[in-house]
Formats: C-alpha cells, structure tokens, sequence
C-alpha cells in the first residue's frame, strides 16, 4: 500500500467535552494529517467541532461496535481513506509521529491487517490486560498478535471490504477479538506495536455496570461463531475455571455466570468457523484459541 491515506473514528457518549477537544487537538498537531476525521455521538449530542472535523449524532446508544460501525460507513462515503484508525475519546496521541509511523506500516506490507496501539497511563504503565498476548509482563515486546486494544489502533479499509465490520450483537466486549480472528483466518496479519502509545487514564473494566454479563454472553458467542466444534466446549471449560479462580465478587461472579447462560441459550451473530490452519497459526503466535 503506497502512502495510505488515513481516516480517524472517535465515539464520545457526550460526557467527556474536554478529553475530546485534548484528543482532537493531537489528531490536529499529527505530523502526517489524516485524510477525514469522524466523530460519533453515541446516544448523545455532540459539542461544537473543530473546522474540518465530521459529526454525526446518533439517537440512541448502538454500542461500541455498531458506533463504531456508523463511523466506518460515513468514513467509506467519502472514499478517500485507506486505514481507519480508531480512537478512544478520552484517550489522547502524546507523539506527533504515531500517523506517520502508522502510515509507514501499513505502507511496508500489504497484508497487514490491524495495528493494535499500546495503553498507558499519564506516568507511562500499561496495564497486563492491555497487553495483547499471554505474557504480558513486558508492554514494549511488539509483533504479530491475535488480538488487539480497542482504545487505540489502525485497521485497513480492504481488509474490512472483505471481512466485514464490526459484530453489532456484541455491543461491547470481545468485539475487538472476533475482528481479529476473522481478520486471521482471511489471512491478513494482526500487529501490536508499543512505539505507538495512546495515552489512556488508569481504568478497570468493572466499572461498566453490564461488564460482567457482556464479556460472558460475548465469549459464549465468540467461541459458537469462530471455533471449530470440537474446540468450543474447550474453550468454554478453559475460561469458566479461570473466571471462578479469579473473580472475588459474589455479584460479578453471578452477573458472569447468567451472562454466560444467555450466551448458551441465546443464537449468535452468523457462524463461520475458523479453519484449522488458522487454529495452528494463532498457535504458533503463543495463543492458540482455548485461552
């Protein structure tokens, strides 16, 4: 891909003004400009936007992945942009090169997929659950990965062509990882790249009311959509023991527990099964998909 032209996607729920006119304002001051910026209201209005910045307010909230859905159309109707980057709006780009840098990735290989940004903090700590991969305990190991953060990342328009966008059932949670593993199994590659830093407050998923009713309806789902049969209840088993072993709240536990029965009894987005050559591949990358 010669010199991408890169169109940027912000959600805002129409709470955070000020995070979102810091993070506009480091789109701006970006060495290498993207081509279109949109930002979303999700279920809320919008503020007063920048010149030459694209709002659409939506009525009602469609989630992460059907907002950022919105974003994506309204980014293809202008048809002039290469690579959606995908920013979160109380995020902020400390760098001025992160475009460039990005733009120079995408540039280098064809097949590159999604570039997954690295999290952290004012004082520069990214925290284990931002870490892409099994051992997270060094944030600044890049390379290929099976998954990727939310908050921060680039995604190539012609791998979205072919692979869809983002699953709208899941709401929010996992969305991210079912992009991935159909990105995978297409054959595209899927980076995390530390040098490219969104700086993001220190925050713990639990403090979304629906967290833990979500994230197990939606691993339910993710594994009846993607994995080949026999791997399922694997999966399934392998996750129910960790999150009994992990978590320490009675009432989250429960939430998870009845979230992971909706995933059971409930239908999934259309099942495509990942072929086994991609089950080997993410193996071979350190996560084979029972973990």
């Amino acid at each position: 891909m010669c010199h991408p032209r890169l169109g940027v996607a912000i959600l805002t729920m129409g709470n955070r003004p000020a995070e979102l006119d810091r993070l506009l304002e480091s789109v701006a001051g970006q060495e290498t400009p993207a081509a279109r910026v949109v930002v979303v209201g999700n279920g809320s209005p919008l503020p007063p936007l920048p010149e030459g910045v694209t709002g659409v307010e939506l009525p009602e909230n469609l989630g992460v992945a059907g907002g950022r859905n919105v974003a994506l159309a309204r980014l293809r109707q202008f048809g002039d942009v290469d690579v959606v980057v995908d920013l979160d709006d109380d995020g902020l780009l400390i760098s001025r090169d992160v475009f460039t840098r990005l733009a120079g990735l995408y540039a280098a290989d064809d097949r590159l997929g999604i570039v997954g940004f690295r999290i952290a903090d004012e004082r520069g700590r990214t925290q284990r659950r931002h870490v892409p991969r099994l051992r997270a305990a060094d944030p600044m190991r890049g390379g290929p990965v099976t998954t990727f953060l939310g908050g921060g990342h680039g995604l190539s328009m012609r791998m979205l062509d072919g692979i869809g966008g983002w699953p709208e059932p899941f709401f929010y949670a996992h969305e991210e990882t079912d992009l991935a593993w159909r990105a995978l199994d297409a054959g595209w590659t899927v980076l995390y790249e530390p040098e490219l830093v969104l700086r993001h407050p220190w925050t713990s998923p639990t403090r979304h009311a629906v967290f833990h009713r979500m994230v197990a309806r939606n691993r339910v789902w993710l594994a009846k959509r993607h994995l080949p049969a026999l791997l399922v209840p694997l999966y399934l088993g392998v996750w129910t023991v960790m999150t009994v072993a992990r978590t320490r709240s009675v009432a989250g536990l429960r939430a998870w527990l009845g979230g992971f029965a909706e995933g059971v009894r409930t239908p999934c987005p259309p099942r495509r099964p990942m072929r086994w050559s991609t089950v080997w591949r993410m193996t071979r990358l350190g996560r084979p998909p029972v973990i």
